[in-house]
């Protein structure tokens, strides 16, 4: 009987560690009248993060001082985990870079492209989750909706 209840308390230990795992914790600086950075919000919370948002007049200003290169730049800037996450990045993507813990500055998806997180709609565009290093240079991480 010990080791039965050994068991299922290890069980409930681990999946609810595996729970607070997933709420990590995201910065968000955005404009206040920004509509798809609100929805790009509600797509990480409902994928279990814990977002905090702040209305900023100038967002470009944490861009720069998160390191997302200029060319890379969207609406918004997140921080979790150490990264910069720039635009709308799917939270898939971003699980992932948590996991694995690159060398890199963080995640972008340039521009709004519709489709992506937060900017859905009645078209969708290929887009492309870039991993960015701080001297500008970065690498596709993941494809989205590209056309065979």
């Amino acid at each position: 009987m010990h080791r039965r209840q050994f068991l299922a308390t290890s069980a409930i230990t681990l999946f609810a560690g595996s729970a607070l795992a997933a709420r990590e914790s995201v910065d968000v600086y955005k404009s206040a009248g920004c509509g798809c950075c609100g929805e790009w919000i509600r797509h990480m919370r409902a994928n279990g993060f814990e977002v905090r948002a702040y209305d900023v007049p100038e967002p470009g200003e944490y861009r720069r001082r998160y390191g997302v290169p200029q060319a890379l730049g969207s609406c918004h800037t997140a921080v979790v985990g150490g990264y910069a996450i720039e635009g709308h990045v799917p939270a898939r993507e971003i699980k992932r870079l948590l996991a694995e813990r690159p060398r890199a500055q963080g995640l972008a998806v340039p521009g709004m492209p519709a489709g992506s997180p937060g900017m859905e709609g009645p078209r969708s565009h290929p887009f492309e989750v870039l991993l960015f290093q701080r001297d500008g240079q970065y690498e596709a991480y993941a494809k989205y909706g590209e056309r065979r």
